[in-house]
């Protein structure tokens, strides 16, 4: 599809609405409130893909690269059809065609920062006169993609200092919490896009993913590389259907199937609860326990319904010892473990468990919470992330959006600016130019400042006139993230 078709409908026409002589427009994309308490800063994520995917390759490949009254007819067509007779023209459709290149430029503060809300992520402008009307026309498809990967960034930041936070207090392996958070959401997201670019927003803080082709993503477009850095990885794991297969009277066989001969060794996660999940942890368990904690791995159990803070940790008003006890109190029954130098209780290496139900940083504190008051160590449970956390989101979670700010008119700047008298102060967009700084570890904008202090500061440029500037690696975002 032409990438100028990827758009709102009216943004079109917007270019003849203008005032005449109009020759640059100079914007931003800025968070612009937090609907997540405590949450006062959002990671920046995304723009390196959308750069390289939407305005370099699909740009050459379904603009630049068709022949141009091809890009022209199907261009009038849809005009016609959708707003009747083609009164936009095409002759700046047709001029940008034969430029060869989006004539932009984009300074942004480093991806896998935290800003600050009100504080812009990022700037963009035209290089050229003419082509002043594209700065906002990519309004509409910048943040369609961009949005949410760094929305889902700083979910996964929120759960990383949870972890962070119990794995400190209570156990003997904080390195764990590289893994204790899985994303499981790619089912539940809304299209193959979404649950790559959010999934890769987990990956800046977490390295376990059920999403195999974040990885490639990452590849691609943040130059990792797998063969000599760990970008994602998983375990081998069964879901209900294998379960149901063995049968009721079976499921003992299953259990003891998987781990003797299907895999005899390694990490193999079994979901436990496709009928009796007490029965497996009272029964199943001690009766393969010789077997499990000889074995060269570890056997991950995963419950997967009920109430995950009362199915991990124990429901105090529970109809039996069972479900008093919870999941973990019970393991420790049947494999013990040891109890470290903080006084917490972790178990045997060789077996573990996983919650992927429902996860969110609420419920995530509170079986932490829980798991410390009974003595027990935080990364005695891994977490499964899904699209409960992950897709429950929309643009208006951080507020995220992209205004005009300054212009030029025959040559003379304009700063603007909105205010609307109706307004909370959300929508009030700072004014004309702008400039970031680093104040103590923070950023800091200023606003309506001149050309020549424009080019100072934190924002840089990433992209000019059809090429990138800089083309950051996942090691590095990685690293300023979790700093």
């Amino acid at each position: 599809m032409n990438p100028l078709l990827l758009t709102d409908g009216y943004k079109l026409d917007h270019r003849r609405q203008y005032p005449d002589g109009t020759t640059l427009v100079y914007s931003n994309w800025t968070p612009r409130k937090s609907r997540l308490p405590q949450v006062n800063e959002v990671v920046f994520f995304g723009l390196q893909y959308f750069l390289k995917k939407y305005v370099i390759d699909d740009f050459n490949a379904n603009f630049f690269g068709k022949p141009k009254q091809e890009i022209l007819s199907k261009y009038t067509r849809r005009i016609n059809n959708y707003l009747g007779e083609n009164q936009i023209g095409t002759e700046h459709i047709a001029d940008l065609h034969d430029l060869g290149y989006i004539p932009m430029v984009f300074k942004a503060l480093p991806e896998g920062s935290k800003v600050p809300l009100r504080v812009p992520m990022f700037t963009l402008y035209n290089t050229l006169p003419e082509f002043f009307w594209l700065t906002n026309y990519f309004e509409t498809l910048l943040s369609a993609v961009i949005w949410l990967p760094c929305t889902s960034a700083t979910i996964a930041s929120e759960y990383r200092k949870i972890l962070e936070k119990f794995a400190s207090e209570t156990s003997s392996q904080p390195e764990f919490v590289d893994w204790q958070a899985h994303d499981f959401s790619m089912r539940g997201m809304g299209g193959i896009e979404a649950s790559l670019t959010s999934s890769s927003g987990h990956l800046l803080y977490f390295t376990g993913t059920d999403t195999v082709p974040a990885i490639d993503f990452l590849e691609e477009f943040y130059n990792a590389d797998s063969d000599s850095e760990l970008i994602g990885g998983s375990v081998a794991a069964t879901e209900h259907s294998v379960m149901c297969m063995g049968t009721t009277e079976g499921e003992f066989r299953t259990f003891e199937r998987l781990i003797t001969e299907i895999y005899p060794k390694g990490i193999v996660s079994i979901v436990s609860d496709t009928w009796d999940l007490w029965k497996v942890l009272t029964d199943y368990l001690p009766r393969l326990k010789d077997i499990i904690v000889s074995r060269e791995g570890k056997v991950v159990i995963r419950p997967d319904s009920g109430d995950p803070v009362d199915i991990i940790c124990g429901n105090p008003d529970g109809n039996n010892e069972n479900e008093r006890k919870g999941v973990i109190e019970l393991l420790w029954d049947v494999f013990g473990g040891s109890t470290n130098e903080k006084g917490f209780r972790e178990l045997v290496p060789q077996i573990g468990a996983i919650y992927g139900d429902s996860i969110t940083t609420e419920r995530a504190t509170i079986i932490c919470e829980r798991l410390k008051a009974k003595g027990f160590a935080s990364t005695n449970i891994v977490f499964g992330i899904g699209s409960f956390t992950y897709q429950y989101n929309t643009r208006d979670t951080f507020g995220f959006a992209m205004k005009a700010t300054y212009g030029e008119v025959n040559g003379e700047g304009r700063a603007i600016f909105k205010d609307p008298i109706t307004d909370d102060g959300t929508k009030k967009s700072a004014k004309g130019l702008m400039k970031i700084t680093s104040e103590n570890g923070t950023f800091v904008l200023h606003d309506n400042v001149s050309w020549e202090d424009e080019k100072t500061g934190e924002l840089k440029e990433v992209f000019r006139d059809g090429k990138m500037l800089v083309d950051q690696k996942l090691s590095e975002i990685r690293q300023r993230a979790r700093k």
